[in-house]
């Protein structure tokens, strides 16, 4: 997938935003596309290019990457759980990309040099970590934003450059401002999704309540089992049943369905679903983290079935803990945990307003304010800063609370005031010791030293300085800082 687009007619005048994900699944591509969907209504980007780095990666290479997951889904869900569990922790992995995905990304890496991009945006890990190597080597100097696409944030996320993280909700913000990442550089706004609300649901109060039955894009058969279980429910409902690109089991369904007249709906893939969530009064299918914000922003509670071990168990029990949402654990009681719901006075209803007091609909918009308008430096974390990270990830403690060498100090831009550099406080003398100035500050200059500079801190330069020659900054103890938990 590869999308370029003029928003300007004098395209030299304004940002050109490059859009980076990866086809594992529907939900990273549909966040990019909902990230490109509003840049229409900011004047100050000129053209726009969306990418789906797997398709110009090799065919192997994205066969295993994108198919070869949800083979895994089916086959062994507990390999995916503890590989989701296993690459949680932030920064459990600090070394360099691997040769195998270093070279399926030279084609990303030509794209992004013939595009020249002035701010990219990734809504996948993989181009992430892409680009947080290209800025600490001095290949780009575009702003930088790393967009999540599920409830909880994961550790492979995290990278050691970038300019912006957004995460999804504010317990992931706070965890990793409690870990020490810096308040400036990490928002919660959520999930990017299509469109926006406009009033109230067009939801039909007299008539029976409405299911909303998905397959998710490629059509699961554990639909199928959703649906029998609906035809045995004593409540008075109809249903909306989407199979996407999966035509066998559109046909299949049709014929499960074909005694009941026209109380079901089957559909394959549409273009209908954001009217579809509009008037449908329960969702029932997967967590999966696009899928679910798009029915929060929507109003539209969920009965979750056969969630993805990992992101989507989670997804899951965030909107359970809102009161969104009611889980089936067991395929036999997917009719009966419908019908309590729709049956017990009330619930539908409460349940709706949870949904709608938990969407995000501007999350796009937001993520686009907040790079575009934030730091014009990236965030630069050393890989001894990494470890001590991951070490107060694994001891359960936060930032403030390490002393010592190991302790995380910042590097504040004296004059924009956002941070640049998160390092360990053994790091810092070797910095002072070479650009102290006489009043006791710090201002740090492209090296013309005969003496070289150690590998680390030639890559915290390289990517602060960013084309300047100096760069006065001042330090920050976390522990004398602005406190990090609200």
């Amino acid at each position: 997938m590869r999308r370029t687009s003029a928003r300007r007619s004098d395209t030299a005048g304004g940002e050109r935003l490059l859009i980076l994900s990866a086809g594992v699944g529907a939900g990273h591509n549909s966040a990019a596309a909902a990230v490109e969907q509003a840049c229409a209504a900011r004047a100050d980007i000129a053209e726009v290019q969306v990418l789906d780095v797997l398709q110009v990666s090799s065919p192997l290479y994205r066969a295993l990457l994108g198919k070869g997951y949800f083979v895994l889904v089916e086959g062994l869900p507990w390999l995916v759980e503890w590989g989701y569990d296993i690459s949680d922790p932030p920064f459990r992995r600090r070394g360099p990309i691997d040769p195998w995905t270093r070279a399926n990304a030279v084609p990303v890496i030509d794209a992004i040099e013939r595009f020249r991009p002035t701010a990219i945006v990734c809504t996948h890990f993989l181009p992430a970590q892409l680009l947080a190597s290209l800025l600490l080597r001095g290949v780009i100097d575009a702003r930088t934003a790393v967009v999540t696409t599920d409830y909880d944030f994961q550790g492979l996320w995290l990278t050691g450059a970038f300019h912006a993280l957004f995460v999804a909700r504010e317990e992931g913000r706070v965890a990793l401002t409690a870990l020490g990442l810096p308040p400036d550089r990490v928002a919660a706004t959520g999930i990017p999704i299509a469109g926006q609300r406009d009033g109230a649901p067009a939801r039909d109060a007299d008539a029976p309540p409405m299911l909303l039955i998905s397959a998710g894009a490629t059509g699961g058969d554990y639909a199928v089992s959703v649906v029998r279980q609906t035809m045995h429910m004593r409540s008075a409902f109809t249903a909306t049943i989407v199979c996407g690109r999966n035509d066998a089991l559109r046909r299949r369904i049709e014929d499960l369905v074909a005694p009941a007249g026209d109380r079901y709906r089957v559909l394959g893939f549409t273009t209908e679903m954001p009217q579809l969530l509009r008037t449908a009064d329960l969702f029932v299918g997967k967590p999966g983290g696009l899928s679910a914000s798009e029915c929060m922003a929507a109003g539209l509670p969920m009965v979750l079935v056969n969630p993805i071990p990992g992101q989507e168990v989670r997804n899951g029990d965030y909107l359970m803990e809102q009161g969104a949402a009611v889980r089936c654990n067991t395929a036999a009681t997917i009719g009966w945990r419908i019908d309590e719901v729709l049956r017990e006075p009330g619930r539908l209803q409460r349940m709706q307003a949870a949904a709608w007091s938990t969407g995000r609909p501007d999350a796009a918009a937001d993520v686009l304010a907040g790079l575009l308008d934030g730091p014009s430096r990236p965030l630069v974390v050393t890989r001894a800063a990494q470890k001590t990270i991951l070490a107060a990830s694994e001891q359960r403690v936060v930032a403030t609370d390490l002393t010592g060498p190991a302790s995380l100090v910042r590097l504040v831009d004296s004059a924009a005031g956002s941070t640049v550099a998160l390092l360990q406080a053994g790091e810092l003398g070797h910095l002072q010791k070479r650009y102290a100035t006489a009043d006791g500050g710090l201002v740090l200059r492209r090296d013309r030293a005969p003496v070289a500079l150690r590998w680390e801190s030639r890559r915290l330069l390289r990517a602060m300085l960013s084309g300047d020659d100096a760069l006065p900054v001042r330090v920050e103890e976390l522990s004398a800082s602005s406190p990090v938990l609200p």
